[in-house]
C-alpha cells in the first residue's frame, strides 16, 4: 500500500512539474513573440526546451529556404539576453552566435540557398539565470 502511495505521489509531482514548466514556456514564448515583428510571418513552430542549468544545451533542427529573409528570436526568462544561441550548417560550421553581440535576442539574415541547420541554445552562466525554458521562434519575410 505504501509503495502505491509513493508511486502515486511521485507521478503527481512529475505531472505538476511538467505543467509548471509548460506554463513557464508558454509565458516566455509570448514574451519572445514581440521580436517577430509585423514584417515577419511566424513559421508556426515554437521550439522549446527546459534547461536545468547553464551546462545543458538544447538542440533544434530546421530548414531555411533559399532567397528568404528570416528572423530568429531566442528567449529565456522575462528579460532579453539570458540565452546564447548558435546556428550551424549541416557540416557543423558556425554560421552565427549571438554571444558576440551581447546575447542579442534576435537575428535577421538572408539565406542564398536552402540550408539544413542546427540551432543550439543554452543559458548564459554569467546572467545567473539558474534554470529556465529556452524558446526559439522563427519568422520569415513574405516575398
Amino acid at each position: 500500500m505504501k509503495k502505491n502511495l509513493y508511486k502515486s505521489l511521485l507521478i503527481l509531482s512529475a505531472v505538476g512539474l511538467f505543467n509548471t514548466a509548460s506554463a513557464q514556456c508558454d509565458s516566455i514564448a509570448s514574451l519572445c513573440s514581440k521580436h517577430i515583428i509585423a514584417q515577419f510571418i511566424s513559421d508556426g513552430q515554437s521550439y522549446r526546451s527546459l534547461l536545468l542549468n547553464s551546462e545543458e544545451m538544447a538542440e533544434f533542427h530546421t530548414t531555411f529556404f533559399g532567397e528568404t529573409t528570416y528572423r530568429l528570436a531566442a528567449c529565456s526568462g522575462k528579460t532579453d539576453g539570458n540565452l546564447i544561441f548558435n546556428i550551424y550548417d549541416q557540416d557543423r560550421h558556425l554560421l552565427f552566435t549571438n554571444k558576440n553581440y551581447s546575447n542579442a535576442p534576435y537575428w535577421d539574415f538572408k539565406v542564398k540557398s536552402t540550408l539544413e541547420c542546427t540551432i543550439e541554445a543554452q543559458l548564459d552562466a554569467n546572467k545567473n539565470a539558474g534554470s529556465g525554458c529556452a524558446v526559439i521562434l522563427i519568422g520569415f519575410k513574405q516575398k
